[in-house]
């Protein structure tokens, strides 16, 4: 079994409530009335996702973003 990481952008709704696009996999969303709900409706969301790709035969995605920290000095 092969671990893939994937990013997940979280986006806060205009409703209340939180959503969640994927860019490494397009047409991938889900939300959530919570962070909590949406960590768990997005591992639904992925591994769904990504099984569909393998069922059609699809090769799983490369990432296409990089997410990396940096530091930012902040007068306060």
């Amino acid at each position: 079994m092969k671990t893939l990481v994937v990013a997940m952008v979280v986006h806060e709704s205009e409703e209340g409530g939180f959503w969640a696009s994927f860019p490494d996999l397009p047409g991938c969303f889900t939300q959530g009335e919570s962070l909590e709900e949406l960590r768990e409706h997005a591992r639904e969301a992925e591994t769904g996702h990504l099984a569909v790709l393998q069922e059609r035969g699809e090769p799983l995605p490369e990432p296409v973003l990089t997410v990396e920290p940096i530091a930012a000095d902040v007068h306060a």
